[in-house]
């Protein structure tokens, strides 16, 4: 224990147990069939069922929805919030992220409830409003975390080279922030995706994503296909993720 490696030896069991050892589960179940043998046919499965590719086509297009409303409500709000002038006071920050403290399911059922006392009848428009409400925080704050630290003699120079304001923010904090954007499109879009509570609840299971399909096979006992299912969106997360870094990268040799 005098060695400071030894000090990550509690976090590799934890990354073999609750990282590693799932995902080599999902592998495994994946690529068998029912019997234990050995099958592509889930993922063949999965690419010509139809309604499987519609509902996945259908989570891209509410993620894609939701997240482009949470950047257009959240950059906004971020820079508000990092401005100084406009927000003098550290309660508002928290105020913006409080409804991080809840519990997730328990923001859903009172959105829903909310709807019911409005008289909305329950579809893709709740659906989206329920969304933007749950993961607006995740937006907000990555973007907020990057204003508040960038240097402000970038924009001090620009304006002292005599670019307006707006192109100060457009040419000179826009560019400078794409790192907190792209980290909460990554909090906004993948969880979107692969949710199935929020669409249960704000839609009456009218409406489902691909989260709910994965949930319907494990819940069938249909391990192989769910786990199959859930191989596909690790997939996904995983070319993302290396987008993301790839991008940062770009952005970080700009600067």
């Amino acid at each position: 224990m005098n060695k400071r490696s030894s000090w990550a030896l509690p976090y590799a069991i934890f990354l073999v147990l609750f990282v590693a050892l799932p995902l080599i589960l999902i592998i495994l179940y994946a690529f068998r069939d029912g019997s234990g043998h050995f099958t592509f046919g889930n993922f063949v499965k999965f690419f010509t069922d139809k309604d499987a590719i519609e509902t996945f086509a259908l989570s891209l297009e509410v993620a894609i929805e939701n997240t482009a409303l949470c950047i257009l409500l959240g950059y906004p709000a971020a820079w508000i919030l990092a401005n100084k002038n406009l927000n003098k006071s550290a309660v508002t920050i928290v105020l913006f992220i409080m409804p991080m403290w809840i519990n997730a399911l328990m923001r859903t059922l009172a959105t829903a409830e909310l709807f019911h006392m409005l008289g909305m009848q329950l579809g893709k428009g709740t659906l989206i409003i329920g969304m933007v409400y749950d993961y607006l925080p995740f937006m907000i704050y990555p973007i907020y975390n990057i204003l508040e630290k960038m240097d402000k003699s970038y924009s001090e120079a620009a304006a002292d080279l005599g670019a307006t304001p707006w192109q100060v923010f457009w040419k000179v904090q826009v560019p400078l922030s794409m790192p907190g954007v792209i980290s909460g499109v990554m909090m906004v879009f993948m969880p979107t995706v692969s949710t199935f509570a929020i669409s249960e609840f704000l839609t009456n299971n009218k409406i489902k994503l691909f989260g709910t399909i994965i949930q319907e096979n494990i819940n069938s006992s249909m391990w192989n296909y769910g786990a199959a299912l859930s191989l596909v969106m690790l997939v996904i997360i995983g070319i993302t993720s290396l987008l993301q870094d790839n991008k940062k990268e770009v952005s970080g040799g700009m600067v």
